[in-house]
């Protein structure tokens, strides 16, 4: 059946901020649907409260909404836009829960919008547990056996029922297993489950038999209104049960199921996703097998678009979201053609000739006290996938595209090292999940464990440890050899086996350039092999790669064109996300726009840069220096883009142009200059431009010495960074000697700068474009907090809201000055502070950050895709972009934080990176753009309630006036003694707590409670105390509203006496386009 027709307009709600859980590859399904539909002639109205993502860019959908996904802003955008459909299979759980609050409350029937891809009681079905769990056993499937409870006391009845510990706990409808875990014990049981109950938006949990140690696999499957099913991808878990499936190293396809296992849960697939009810689009069904009796159970399923359908998709080449999309309208599989093939189609299963390996990347040092333990809640930020014709090149290949120092599994780099580590921390290593797992399965063979005892300790199947058995024996023999004397066909097995020449030259007692040439001297050279969804069986029209070392080599000839390559950013982390790959997609489709080929370089399943539509060429590869060059040289390819993905592709910058790549845009001296102390304090001398007085220490000793000379406060700062990795604001010797042999760790071998810390300065990002000749400023962002907070973290207004005009002048004078200096050529990034009315120069970094998308969306301008022209050569003139221009409307960047995630860690706002994502609100006026920022962010402002106030001594004269406004608005002052007795000194009504430490009630029952609305807590010094972060832990667990800062609280207090005048309007974005004042 072809398309249908009755549908005019679709809506297509995103997934919000990325968060752990729920990343950028839903920007990617979300983008590839919004492509598909307008393809067919559909009117695309987006939603979504995202500006990173390249989604919410003004030309994907129709109408672009950049609004919080609340059930009010969507019926009003549903009102204003009158869509025939709202396809809710894209945007993740965020999506969904969204989608099925507005079927619930009538919303959807009562403005005549029917909901495609899955109806809601296939969502329900697929989303119960208890239903889940129904019609699994009406089909004969087996399950876990469960008992879904809504109250503790029926928890602890089915704990007695289940008959033993351990038990799981899974929250139903929350993200990434949230709220969910393992419990050995009552303690634990009751723990979880409250937390979990909590959690949950239905106050339901799971209690299930424990299934630890059992194999997991999943099935991608997809199916249209004729009822034709095709499984597009198995994956099977490296880590037994027990790790979240988003934690755990993952391989497609399945490695270790018989055909009869494999064709039986192929059928059991089918029958779910028919029983569910999903009648157009994919699913994610998950499996899980005891390995001693072969007893097989379906887990859980995912009636939408998930994160390993992204993997699935990039695994195979078959672009799931697309098609998702197609079958949503009414086409049927088999009428939808194979992009990669274009002969085969979409009814046409996958095969795939080689193997998928995708790890987790974590960040457990962003957030010290917390559990490392891998459970069933997710806890990682990002993956990297590698692909190989062998698990053992795959894996090598994927263990070097974490970028955590680890070259692969062992010789050398930080987690291959020479001498393993004592037995007993083996072992515990090995029997606990954790991120460094694999790495101590290798330090178990050097201790003399047999495959057999690590099976024991970790459940990991015989069959993944036999072949990184053979990796660790390859090693061994290779350290029996000298390079000179290396029979060429053991150089190739090493290299079939997935070892990197930097692997080899620390086995083989060599260095990398020597291994490299002697490699290519005995003819032993990188292939490179198509993506192809068919196992070579019909030719691939996509050029999409992965390297090996084969016969045959499938790279496509030369077009003609002149080749640029951009380097993407690697697996997402806090400090380095999708605003870099959002800039990398800008630079591919600027480029092919002036009459480039591009060719992409990434390792990141997630993102819309490893699309494979997105460039002319991809190569699936590792981002280091020995994969880079390999490409750049058998492409023949003119230039390479390395500023926009982020920190990744700068480290490389030096050593690429040393081997002869042509590095466009500013240069990598330009880039070194910046980060460089003596030479950039020199640029700043000569530009007669104020920098806070630094110094740079070699050791820790030189370090307090230089602290001592410039003077408490000092911000301490590793170099070469990115994300503010080992950060601190240090206000004494005390704090000083407790924290600085930590930033010296973060980059070893490296100076840590130590600089005079402007307390109380107002912060302001600019970001700039150049070509050489003029520069541009592109937007400024006006921090909400005062210094001290990282960009990432910050809170941002654009335009700037409390400068006056003629500081805003002295920047403009700056910019432009540095811009020139450093020679920019591309885009730039200055990070100033004001006080006492004197402008400093905080950082210069000559590249991409992570603001752009959000000054591109503020400002209806492309930035990023303007900057990758000038690097190829033109001009601003050329390109018609040579003045500044401001918004007239306001914008707000609110940043989202993981905190919920890891119990225990200290929540607190300084020079260190924490938030995975971020939010805008635009609007007319400055106090609702907050509000929609904050609504947006979750949890919004409340109009009223009970606050709570808990501020530092400095902070108390700022308190007064803000609870003075609060209580004008109608809102319950609670507070602790100190800031009780100044509130009341002042003639405020005042309820007195108790501190943790005196007694109930506490703040945190009340919150526990829901009896408080809004929190506002500053802490003393660097380091909340204990009670503080209790009273933040709570906050975030219980969905508070909470600032902790005062000069947020008074943005909020702005929010709020916004939202007391007017209703919160919407607007989609591309009505802001030409909103602007021109400077100058």
């Amino acid at each position: 059946m072809p398309k249908r027709t009755d549908l005019k307009s679709i809506l297509i709600i995103g997934a919000g901020p990325i968060v752990i859980g729920q990343a950028c590859e839903f920007d990617y399904s979300g983008t590839q649907a919004c492509k598909a539909l307008r393809e067919e002639g559909y009117r695309v109205i987006l939603v979504n409260s995202n500006p990173a993502t390249i989604m919410t860019d003004p030309e994907f959908a129709d109408v672009t909404y950049i609004e919080p996904l609340t059930v009010e802003v969507v019926e009003k955008i549903i009102i204003a836009e009158k869509p025939s459909a709202l396809l809710p299979t894209l945007g993740g759980q965020t999506a969904l829960n969204l989608s099925m609050d507005l079927d619930a409350q009538g919303i959807l029937k009562k403005h005549g919008v029917e909901m495609i891809g899955a109806k809601p009681e296939a969502i329900s079905k697929g989303e119960d547990r208890e239903l889940f769990k129904q019609a699994m056993v009406k089909i004969g499937l087996d399950v876990a056996r469960s008992h879904t409870v809504k109250t503790m006391e029926a928890a602890k009845e089915a704990a007695l029922q289940l008959g033993g510990y351990p038990l799981i706990i899974r929250p139903s409808f929350t993200l990434g297993g949230s709220g969910g875990g393992i419990a050995y014990n009552k303690d634990e049981f009751e723990g979880i489950t409250a937390n979990g109950l909590d959690l949950s938006p239905v106050h339901e949990v799971l209690i299930e038999e424990c299934l630890l140690g059992w194999k997991e696999y999943e099935m991608e499957v997809m199916r249209d209104h004729k009822d034709q099913c095709v499984v597009i991808c198995s994956i099977e878990n490296f880590d037994p049960m027990g790790v979240h499936t988003g934690d755990s190293i993952t391989v497609a396809p399945a490695m270790t199921l018989s055909d009869k296992e494999f064709q039986l849960m192929r059928d059991a697939s089918f029958a779910v996703i028919r029983e569910i009810g999903v009648e157009t689009g994919g699913s994610n069904i998950q499996f899980s097998i005891d390995p001693d009796t072969g007893r097989q159970v379906v887990i859980e399923m995912n009636p939408r678009v998930s994160r390993s359908s992204a993997l699935a998709s990039k695994a195979t080449g078959f672009p799931i979201a697309k098609i998702a999309a197609k079958l949503a309208v009414g086409y049927t599989l088999d009428e939808l053609q194979n992009d990669i093939t274009r002969v085969t189609p979409a009814s046409f299963e996958p095969t795939i000739d080689y193997v998928v390996t995708k790890i987790p990347r974590f960040t457990f040092e962003k957030f010290p006290g917390a559990d490392p333990t891998l459970t069933s809640a997710m806890k990682s930020v990002g993956e990297a996938m590698a692909i190989g014709r062998t698990f053992k090149e795959s894996m090598q290949k994927a263990l070097r595209s974490l970028e955590i120092g680890a070259t692969g599994f062992g010789g050398g780099g930080k987690h291959g090292l020479d001498e393993a580590p004592e037995l007993d921390e083996i072992r515990s290593r090995l029997a606990t999940p954790n991120t460094e797992r694999i790495f101590y399965i290798r330090y178990a063979f050097m201790r003399g464990l047999t495959i057999e005892d690590v099976f024991e300790l970790s459940k990991i199947d015989i069959w993944f440890l036999h072949q990184l058995r053979e990796i660790y024996e390859m090693e061994v023999e290779l350290k029996r050899q000298k390079l000179a004397e290396l029979d060429p066909e053991l150089l190739r097995r090493a290299k079939q086996f997935g070892f990197s020449d930097v692997q080899l030259a620390h086995l083989l007692g060599s260095d990398f350039p020597t291994v490299r040439a002697h490699r290519k001297e005995v003819g032993i050279n990188t292939t490179y092999r198509l993506v192809d969804t068919c196992a070579a069986e019909f030719e691939a029209f996509t050029p999409y790669y992965y390297s090996s070392y084969g016969e045959e080599n499938e790279i496509m000839p030369p077009s003609g064109k002149k080749k640029i390559m951009i380097l993407g950013g690697g697996p997402n982390r806090i400090g380095q996300g999708i605003e870099f790959d959002y800039c990398c997609v800008h630079a591919s489709f600027a480029l092919r726009e002036i009459g480039y080929e591009t060719v992409m370089v990434n390792s990141n399943p997630e993102t819309v840069s490893t699309d494979y539509d997105t460039s002319d060429r991809l190569y699936f590869e590792p981002l280091t220096l020995e994969d880079v060059l390999e490409i750049y040289q058998q492409e023949g390819c003119d230039g390479a883009i390395v500023q926009f993905g982020g920190q990744t592709p700068l480290n490389l910058a030096t050593d690429l142009k040393a081997n002869g790549v042509n590095i466009i845009g500013t240069s990598p001296e330009s880039i070194d200059a910046a980060e460089d102390r003596e030479l950039f304090a020199n640029i700043l001398r000569k530009l007669k431009i104020k920098q806070p007085a630094n110094r740079t220490a070699m050791n820790v000793d030189e370090a307090l010495l230089y602290a001592r000379e410039v003077g408490f406060p000092v911000l301490l700062r590793p170099s070469f960074v990115l994300g503010g990795r080992g950060m601190f604001i240090v206000y004494n010797e005390a704090e000083f000697a407790a924290v600085i042999r930590e930033a010296f760790s973060v980059m070893p071998d490296k100076p840590v700068l130590i600089d005079k810390f402007l307390e109380d300065a107002i912060e302001l990002d600019v970001d700039c474009i150049s070509d050489g000749e003029i520069s541009v400023i592109g937007g400024m962002l006006e921090h909400i907090e005062f210094a001290g907070v990282h960009s990432g973290d910050a809170s941002m207004v654009m335009p700037p809201h409390t400068l006056s005009a003629a500081m805003l002048d002295v920047v403009r004078t700056a910019t432009h000055a540095l811009a020139k200096e450093l020679k920019v050529i591309g885009l730039m990034n200055i990070q100033f502070a004001i006080k006492d009315d004197e402008l400093y120069v905080l950082e210069v970094n000559p590249r991409a950050s992570r603001t752009v998308p959000f000054v591109a969306k503020a400002m209806g301008i492309p930035l990023a895709k303007l900057a990758a022209q000038v690097m190829a050569g033109k001009t601003l003139k050329e390109l018609g972009y040579t003045k500044e221009q401001t918004p007239k409307h306001w914008c707000v960047k609110e940043a989202v934080f993981p905190f919920a995630r890891f119990p225990g860690s200290t929540i607190t706002l300084g020079p260190e990176m924490r938030s995975t994502g971020e939010v805008m609100g635009i609007d007319a006026d400055l106090g609702i753009a907050f509000a929609k920022a904050q609504a947006a962010a979750k949890p919004g402002l409340p109009v009223k309630g009970n606050v709570f106030l808990s501020v530092k001594d400095a902070d108390k004269p700022g308190a007064v006036e803000l609870a003075k406004q609060l209580a004008d608005l109608g809102f319950s002052l609670f507070s602790t003694s100190g800031t009780a007795a100044i509130l009341k000194e002042n003639g405020l009504p005042v309820t007195r707590l108790a501190k943790i430490s005196e007694g109930r009630p506490t703040a945190v029952d009340m919150i526990k409670n829901g009896d408080i609305q809004m929190v506002v807590n500053t802490p003393g010094g660097m380091i909340p105390r204990r009670d503080e972060n209790s009273i933040r832990a709570a906050s975030y667990a219980h969905n508070v509203c909470i600032m902790t800062t005062i000069s947020g609280a008074r943005a909020a207090l702005q929010g709020l006496h916004a939202l007391n005048r007017e209703e919160m309007g919407v607007r989609p974005i591309q009505k802001y386009k030409g909103n602007v004042n021109v400077i100058g």
